[in-house]
C-alpha cells in the first residue's frame, strides 16, 4: 500500500478487520479499496507457498552446511 501512494495505515487497518469476517479479502491497490479477491479472480494457490517454503528451507540448510564445514576445519591442520 505504501508503494502505491495510498494511506497504508488506514487500508491495513480496514483489511485486518475485514479478514476476520472473510479470509478472501485483499487490497485493490489500483482503486485503493478492500475487495473480495476470490470474486475478483485473484487466487493464491497453496502450492506456490509450499514450494517457496521448501526452497527457503533448502537454502538455509545449504548455508548451514557450508558454515559447518568452515567451522569444523581444524585450525592446527596443515593447509
Amino acid at each position: 500500500a505504501i508503494n502505491t501512494a495510498k494511506d497504508a495505515s488506514d487500508l491495513i487497518a480496514i483489511l485486518r478487520s475485514k479478514t476476520q469476517e472473510n479470509s478472501n479479502m485483499g487490497l485493490d491497490l489500483i482503486n485503493g479499496v478492500i475487495r473480495d479477491n476470490l470474486s475478483a479472480g485473484v487466487i493464491e494457490p497453496a502450492i506456490s507457498k509450499i514450494k517457496s517454503l521448501r526452497f527457503a528451507t533448502e537454502a538455509a540448510i545449504t548455508i548451514l552446511r557450508i558454515d559447518d564445514r568452515i567451522i569444523l576445519q581444524d585450525p592446527q591442520a596443515p593447509a
